[in-house]
């Protein structure tokens, strides 16, 4: 069973890809930064009082920007649905996805009482 999306879900979608692209760009420029101030320092990361420091940051850095590519592809497919009919469509029983939680999480795969049935 296929519904119509909500008039604004396109737009909505387009917006939270842009912005994440926006997030990811600076993401990406914070960890080159990180990496660029930890050549000078000692490589030494096990006795660098510092190094434990530093490979936190480059971490915590690479674990955010990969939220946000996984968060881009989420927006990308939610996109695709539009486009092929499906999207508002829930992928575990097949009924249509209630309009607020499209509107709360635009991304939305499954309805609420499937998403919350899930392991």
């Amino acid at each position: 069973m296929t519904s119509r999306p909500p008039e604004n879900a396109r737009a909505a979608l387009e917006a939270e890809r842009e912005e994440a692209l926006r997030r990811l760009a600076g993401l990406r420029g914070d960890f080159a930064d990180v990496v660029e101030a930890s050549k000078d320092s000692n490589a030494d990361d096990e006795h660098d009082p510092e190094g434990a420091t530093i490979a936190f940051e480059r971490a915590q850095v690479s674990a955010l920007a990969q939220q946000v590519e996984g968060h881009l592809a989420e927006v990308d497919a939610a996109l695709q649905r539009i486009d092929d009919g499906s999207y508002g469509t829930c992928e575990v029983c097949g009924e249509p996805i209630a309009p607020a939680r499209l509107e709360a999480r635009p991304v939305a795969r499954t309805c609420i009482d499937c998403a919350t049935s899930a392991p």
